[in-house]
């Protein structure tokens, strides 16, 4: 048994104009696939620096350690893959710096919250993101199926 893939993701969220700076992701795990900011948290790093460190390197975006919100966790289990499996910590920021450019891992696109490209997404999204851009903070499982695509099992807890 392998031991999850410590993990981050940062939505940037414009408010004025309602919308979430997302990706299309260029290569690696999920390529072509929609999806926030983030990557791997380093060792001897914290997820709240890691957030800051992936929106940078991924976008040119610079968010400063304390304007982001902690957004809560979600673990995904990939039981026909268990090396995939990864305990993601979820950010939100308002403020940042920058604007978004293209990088080899990902391709930044700001899209209305209200209408996300969920079919361009990993599937679990549609069960835990609505909740995160709406301001809450989650503890979320997810569980997916054989095919590494489709999810097999969801759980959200709203804790705030």
């Amino acid at each position: 048994m392998t031991n999850p893939i410590l993990m981050c993701l940062l939505f940037v969220i414009d408010t004025e104009s309602r919308q979430v700076l997302l990706g299309s992701k260029r290569n690696g795990l999920g390529s072509g696939r929609v999806v926030g900011l983030g990557g791997h948290v380093e060792v001897d790093e914290e997820p709240r620096d890691a957030a800051v460190r992936e929106s940078f390197e991924e976008a040119q975006v610079r968010v400063m350690p304390d304007a982001l919100t902690g957004a809560g966790t979600v673990s995904f289990r990939f039981p026909a893959k268990p090396a995939w499996d990864q305990d993601v910590h979820v950010f939100t920021a308002h403020a940042w710096d920058g604007v978004p450019v293209v990088s080899d891992e990902i391709d930044p696109e700001w899209h209305a919250m209200d209408e996300l490209p969920w079919t361009r997404m990993w599937d679990d999204a549609r069960y835990w993101l609505p909740q995160v851009l709406a301001g809450s903070t989650i503890r979320a499982s997810v569980e997916f199926a054989e095919d590494n695509a489709t999810v097999s099992d969801a759980r959200v807890e709203l804790l705030t």
